[in-house]
């Protein structure tokens, strides 16, 4: 059956059977909105061109998301080294087809100027330093992430819950998060750069993880001498994890998927991300004895992404069902949307087939939705996203 706009990388059977069970409904959208500092590091994204830009990044596309491209913005959306924000194609979609959006605020080094719950988080520290977050914010946002996962999921009837994205960094915090849970995820990760910078964001990952062991080797010191297990996983709970190496959104979005798959179907929006959102759900279910329903889960992306020549996305979803934290949770399937802007009369569009930029804000699962609900072709996204540039280039000037 698969719809020709989608495609299913892995987990076929079961990622058919969500794509039969949910066509022709539509979703509500939760989009999460965090930070850490590990995405102010020179040259480790290209979401905003320079460090300064990238502190208002969410901001930016969580007011574009709103308010659309007529908006007079109070963080407009920063200037890229090449391409235009991903936000353009998740507004393109959520516009046309009315869906519901609620923008969640994990933790931001400002409010945004839209309507966002604020979910009483903080901004990460930079994951190079072992401890980036303190252990009860990580606490309550994990409560809240089941609160709201509870919420949303009681005012679906017949759809399903996407809930996406905006990190600055995240691809590196994920990286560490998949690391730590031992996940072989190195050389594996996207970015928004054409070619993925796989050694510098190893390096800070494995900086991360020492300092991590290091404070836990002396907390350790003293019982009966104890030879220090090499490997993280033996002993690393997945929420301590997120607090020495993760960012705010992980952990809340991994709440709202545990609990809203209890009753409804999730699509997690986003590549690498959502993969290790995914594997953080299953170990803190085992970790934590919490019920979830896997099959109702799926990682929605874009082509962009599924099929990066510099990273392994398909490789990493595999790698998933591998490691002896993850077993409840097997592999998600992956799905992408076809969408392409080869044929685009825009150079920023034209950008993502070079690899610049490739998913962010929901933009994969807003076209897989739109093809599921309403059987939008190629041509109707390229259309309905070309229009928001348009509107957005006549409106700055």
């Amino acid at each position: 059956m698969p719809n020709s706009q989608i495609s299913i990388y892995t987990q076929k059977e079961q990622g058919e059977q969500w794509l039969r069970r949910y066509r022709g409904c539509l979703p509500i959208f939760a989009c999460v909105l965090g930070f850490t500092e590990t995405g102010l590091i020179p040259g480790i994204s290209a979401a905003g061109r320079t460090p300064e830009d990238r502190k208002y990044t969410a901001c930016a596309d969580a007011e574009f998301l709103y308010y659309g491209p007529e908006h007079k913005a109070q963080y407009p959306l920063p200037p890229l080294a090449a391409g235009a924000s991903p936000v353009l194609i998740s507004r393109a979609v959520f516009e046309s087809l009315k869906i519901p959006i609620h923008l969640f605020n994990a933790g931001l080094p400002q409010p945004p100027a839209v309507p966002v719950i604020d979910l009483g988080g903080a901004p990460a520290k930079c994951l190079s330093g072992g401890a980036a977050m303190e252990i009860t914010t990580v606490h309550h946002l994990f409560e809240q992430g089941l609160l709201w996962g509870e919420r949303l999921a009681a005012n679906i009837q017949q759809g399903y819950l996407i809930v996406g994205e905006c990190v600055v960094g995240g691809t590196t915090t994920a990286l560490a998060i998949l690391t730590g849970l031992g996940i072989d995820a190195a050389g594996k990760v996207n970015s928004s750069h054409p070619v993925c910078n796989h050694a510098q964001k190893w390096a800070l990952v494995q900086a991360g993880l020492e300092k991590m062991k290091g404070s836990r080797e002396q907390g350790r010191q003293g019982e009966q001498g104890e030879i220090f297990q090499s490997q993280i996983q033996n002993f690393v709970d997945p929420l301590q994890l997120v607090a020495a190496v993760g960012d705010p959104m992980q952990v809340v979005v991994a709440g709202m998927a545990i609990a809203a798959s209890r009753s409804c179907g999730v699509m997690l929006a986003g590549g690498t991300q959502m993969l290790a959102v995914y594997a953080l759900m299953s170990a803190i279910a085992q970790a934590y004895a919490l019920s979830w329903q896997p099959e109702a889960v799926v990682v929605g992306t874009t082509r962009w992404v599924a099929e990066d020549p510099t990273g392994a996305t398909v490789d990493l979803a595999l790698n998933l069902g591998k490691s002896s934290l993850t077993p409840s949770g097997k592999t998600p399937p992956l799905l992408a949307t076809h969408l392409s802007f080869a044929d685009s009369r825009y150079p920023q569009l034209r950008a993502y087939e070079q690899g610049f930029v490739k998913e962010g804000m929901g933009a994969g699962a807003a076209c897989i939705a739109a093809h599921l609900s309403q059987d939008w072709q190629q041509h109707q996204l390229l259309t309905a996203i070309e229009a928001q540039l348009e509107r957005l280039s006549t409106g700055s000037h």
